[in-house]
């Protein structure tokens, strides 16, 4: 069995921090996740840099990166004009973001759900255009801080509408941290039922502490690919309190030990998070970084 990880610490990792991270270090950063043996990597997002300051330098970022590694670096998108933007700086990828509240989508993106699916129509033409892949994310598929519990119609609603557009695939975010695996389950069996040929891949924070018991759950469920961010740092600014993404090192650890493939190297990735620690000022809060793997190493 292999389950692919997308890491996630270069956009959705930094985009939060109060300390303005260099172009330098975001770019050694990808560079270290790729000497671990990570390979596909979310790098940064196209969006308005008065809103997401630490996202200002996408370009420069793109423009620094490796290009003989093996990589796909992908660049997150909210509109036709950050689609632009990235397809300009040579992503691999696109990931498109519609979130499964009204209150929610308006304060991340400024527009109504349905603007937003406009939108993704016009991106995913695109892209297919220019032939680059696609994922669609469904935000806050488990909960909303607004609105609060998110039935699994409504992920499942967003999906069958994303569909329509031929995205490579699918990806269920808890933008907050507050699913639990019971959630996981019943929503990834209806999208499996939905669609038997589209990449399912899922995106946990770890804000009420189930995020690793998700990710669990998604690997028994069959997910394709799970989002992880080195030392488990992250979160959103338009979701009060969404703390850290589950932690690279964790999940890795997680796979590992159930037997499940990843071809990442958990020491490196370790070693990575604790230099992240450095760069940004404070402890990050990956489990592993503190209690090391088992059994110990020699």
């Amino acid at each position: 069995m292999h389950v692919e990880i997308v890491e996630v610490s270069p956009r959705d990792g930094l985009q939060n921090e109060p300390i303005q991270v260099s172009t330098a270090d975001k770019v050694l950063l990808i560079t270290k996740a790729l000497d671990a043996g990570i390979r596909r990597l979310e790098v940064t997002s196209f969006v308005n840099p008065k809103r997401v300051p630490q996202m200002a330098d996408a370009e420069a970022v793109l423009a620094a990166l490796p290009r003989d590694r093996g990589a796909s670096y992908i660049g997150l998108a909210l509109n036709e004009a950050g689609f632009e933007r990235a397809l300009a700086a040579k992503c691999d990828e696109v990931t498109f973001v519609v979130v499964a509240s009204e209150t929610f989508n308006m304060r991340n993106q400024g527009v109504p759900v349905a603007e937003t699916l406009k939108m993704w129509r016009i991106v995913a033409a695109k892209a297919k255009k220019a032939g680059i892949k696609t994922t669609a994310i469904i935000g806050a598929s488990f909960g909303c801080p607004f609105e609060g519990e998110v039935p699994v119609e409504k992920p499942i609603a967003l999906m069958r509408e994303l569909l329509q557009s031929g995205p490579d695939e699918i990806a269920f975010a808890d933008t907050i941290g507050c699913g639990v695996p019971s959630q996981v389950t019943a929503l990834l069996t209806r999208a499996r039922a939905l669609s038997a040929t589209v990449r399912l891949r899922c995106h946990f924070h770890d804000t009420r502490r189930t995020g690793i018991a998700n990710a669990a759950a998604a690997l028994a469920a069959g997910v394709d690919a799970l989002d992880a961010s080195i030392g488990g740092v992250g979160g959103c600014p338009f979701a009060p309190a969404a703390t850290g993404n589950i932690a690279t090192e964790d999940l890795v650890y997680l796979m590992s030990r159930s037997g499940i493939d990843t071809g990442v190297d958990l020491q490196q990735i370790i070693t990575t998070a604790k230099w992240l620690s450095g760069v940004i000022g404070k402890d990050v809060p990956g489990a592993l970084t503190r209690a090391g793997v088992f059994p110990a190493a020699a």
